[in-house]
């Protein structure tokens, strides 16, 4: 593709230069028309010209007017124009009243002075919009101009996004890729254009745009867009054989810039998409902002994501502690790269080594500590019971006694909605962890708290890249069973309201997030399936294998009889009541526990368990090999 031709600042700095003497004798013309009375302050004009020819290009080259792509001017330049023209000419004004006070010439009509301002700012602005005006001839040309091999595109979303996707196509003709027009929900935009393109209607007209336009693919351009909305769209795309891509979605590009490379196909994460709660980011940014923060798990699939949201609001430091090397190197190689200026260190550490951890708090002074680190997987922790109270209970006490020792202002721990009536050794163990927190804000007073949501979709050993690897391989797709229900959310969605509940605790909280209606595992699957180009039953086999051992048919976010209270925000709620099991007691049990996990006796582990959680019920069954966890 031949490159676009760049007018280089120089040359727009001699059409200045041009235009300021232009705009001055412009001035007395217009002012005294050219006759006795223009000649005769003509000296005046002289030397109003040599002093705009000096300070004008200075002052618009502090204002940055010659450091600016032109080709791009927007509104925002508009303003600049009219700032830095405006600058100068009073300072020219002052200049040449001045010089005139002091007798350099004689006679001066200073109603020159507005009247050169007002020809400054339509030549300046004139000159660099003119460059805007022939680099959108060169796209309209371009585009007007593209082979039969130019894949048309229908844009769904008639916002900023789509616009920008648009104007991206537009700019960038080696993308072989050309829009068409709109589709939007929005009455008032219908038959509007946008970019020289047409609102053709609402998102119910798709069907009928893809039969009567000439459509290569679709593009979801809606980063708010709900569930439902692209999965109407996929539905319509995938019954007329139309490919079709979205944007990620709002809680997906916190921290980012919209643009066409944030294309993507899409996935089941879109599917599932609920329409983003009002954002109260002023809170989060003064909870977070120029403090010392510490993740514990950072290298985990929640904790990389806590360590990406928090980095948007500048903390002083972040500090991303986890036992794995690989996994932390490769957050803090993320970091770096989107966060040049973040100060990021990696600690390697293990949770349920208290020493290293007062090591850790006591050179580094962490003000915040978002909790992460945990074993999660269902199966394998019925049959590692030891790892999951060493690790989901000693390491969180441990966590919790740097924190009290070290004046930590603010702890979150990430629980599970499998702590609630617990039947397996995870979800027990992490309802203990969760007293642990709860009892030390109690003991201190300070803003410790739990926040509690169930199923993240992406989650490394979660059900769906299991489902994944299984449609690769040809199938068959293994569910446990057809009645199974899970709560489901992304992981940015979830890490986004866990931000959000940290700054609402003052203090032994438990707070629960609104994680919509439960989901059947097996829509779920046949969605992958599905998204895969597949049809379930035809070229993908489901294969039914029997619940396993600690796993129920449907979860809770809260216990049977406990009420909820609303809060600031939408979508978080404060569970009302207390645990049974505080200070001396719960220290007791928890050694207890740990003694038993040392000696490997997982029966009594379990026994313990069931006692100190009456609702629970965990029991000690082997799991079958397949240790999918949903």
């Amino acid at each position: 593709m031949k490159a676009q031709p760049n007018v280089r600042n120089r040359y727009v700095l001699l059409g200045d230069l041009v235009l300021i003497i232009i705009s001055v004798l412009g001035s007395y013309v217009l002012r005294l028309e050219l006759g006795a009375q223009f000649f005769q302050y003509l000296p005046s004009a002289y030397w109003l010209a040599g002093l705009a020819l000096v300070i004008k290009p200075v002052v618009y080259h502090f204002f940055g007017l010659y450091r600016r792509l032109w080709l791009y001017a927007s509104v925002q330049e508009l303003k600049l124009i009219l700032a830095a023209v405006t600058a100068a000419s009073v300072l020219v004004s002052m200049a040449i009243t001045s010089l005139f006070a002091m007798g350099f010439f004689v006679g001066f009509p200073r109603s020159v002075l507005v009247i050169d301002w007002l020809l400054s700012i339509l030549m300046v602005g004139g000159l660099r919009f003119t460059l805007r005006l022939l680099a959108e001839n060169r796209i309209l040309a371009s585009v007007a101009g593209r082979s039969a091999h130019t894949r048309h595109v229908l844009v769904v979303g008639a916002g900023d996004a789509g616009a920008l996707v648009v104007r991206e196509l537009q700019k960038n003709p080696q993308l072989n890729m050309a829009a068409v027009g709109f589709l939007d929900d929005n009455p008032s935009k219908k038959g509007q254009q946008i970019y020289g393109l047409q609102v053709f209607g609402p998102l119910t007209d798709l069907e009928q745009t893809l039969d009567s336009r000439h459509v290569d693919e679709v593009i979801i351009a809606i980063p708010s867009a709900p569930g439902r909305v692209v999965r109407l769209v996929a539905d319509v795309c995938r019954l007329k054989g139309v490919p079709f891509r979205t944007m990620p979605g709002i809680y997906e590009l916190l921290g980012g810039k919209v643009s066409i490379s944030r294309l993507r196909e899409v996935d089941i994460t879109d599917l599932l998409r609920r329409e983003p709660a009002h954002l109260q980011d002023e809170l989060v940014g003064a909870t977070l902002g120029g403090r010392v923060v510490l993740v514990t798990g950072a290298g985990g699939s929640i904790g990389s994501e806590l360590c990406r949201q928090i980095a948007r609001w500048g903390p002083s430091e972040l500090l991303l502690l986890g036992h794995g090397e690989n996994s932390i190197f490769e957050a803090l190689m993320e970091l770096q790269e989107s966060f040049p200026g973040l100060h990021a260190r990696p600690v390697i550490a293990d949770v349920r080594d208290l020493e290293r951890l007062k090591t850790v708090f006591a050179r580094y002074r962490p003000e915040v500590v978002f909790h992460a680190a945990a074993h999660k997987h269902v199966p394998m922790m019925e049959v590692n019971v030891e790892e999951a109270v060493t690790n989901n209970i000693l390491g969180t006490f441990n966590v919790v006694q740097a924190a009290l020792l070290y004046n930590v202002d603010r702890m979150v721990m990430i629980s599970t909605d499998k702590a609630i009536r617990p039947i397996n050794v995870m979800g027990a163990t992490k309802r203990v962890a969760e007293m642990a927190v709860l009892d030390a804000a109690q003991r201190s007073g300070r803003s410790f708290s739990v926040v509690r949501f169930g199923n993240v979709l992406g989650s490394r050993g979660s059900v769906v890249p299991s489902f994944k690897r299984q449609i690769a391989r040809g199938g068959p797709v293994t569910i446990t069973h057809p009645d199974m229900k899970r709560y489901f959310m992304t992981i940015p969605e979830a890490v986004h309201l866990v931000l959000q509940a940290s700054t609402l605790g003052e203090g032994g909280e438990t707070f629960v997030l609104n994680m919509g209606q439960q989901v059947r595992i097996m829509d779920l699957a046949e969605d992958l399936i599905r998204l895969s180009g597949l049809e379930p039953g035809r070229d993908i086999e489901v294969v039914f294998t029997g619940i396993r051992p600690g796993e129920k048919l449907s979860e809770d976010l809260w216990d049977e009889g406990q009420t909820f209270s609303k809060t600031q925000h939408p979508d978080i709620f404060r569970l009302d009541g207390q645990e049974s099991l505080y200070g001396p007691q719960l220290r007791a049990a928890v050694d207890e526990l740990v003694r038993l996990a040392r000696e490997g006796d997982s029966t009594s582990i379990i026994h313990l368990l069931d006692e100190l959680i009456p609702e629970s019920a965990v029991q000690a069954t082997p799991p079958p090999p397949e240790m999918t966890s949903i």
